[in-house]
């Protein structure tokens, strides 16, 4: 796919700047970079939600009933 964007003239000196530096071997290489980088960054940010959302929850008490519960519910899904 291609995909064509109109970028000011100081910007495109930057990009051709990485490039010439070998920090990329072309722009197109660059922005792959810069959306694997946001995917990332979202990831990362869903995760640390969730994990907060756990932290701040009530939480339930772990017996030998929640892991065999917990046993069935993860190998009854493959």
């Amino acid at each position: 796919m291609n995909i064509s964007i109109d970028i000011p003239d100081e910007v495109r000196v930057y990009l051709e700047a990485q490039v010439i530096t070998g920090a990329y071997s072309s722009i197109g290489e660059y922005f792959l970079d810069l959306v694997k980088q946001d995917q990332k960054r979202k990831a990362q940010a869903k995760l640390e939600a969730l994990l907060k959302e756990g932290i701040d929850s009530q939480g339930q008490e772990v017996t030998p009933k929640y892991w065999q519960d917990l046993r069935f519910t993860v190998l009854e899904q493959k």
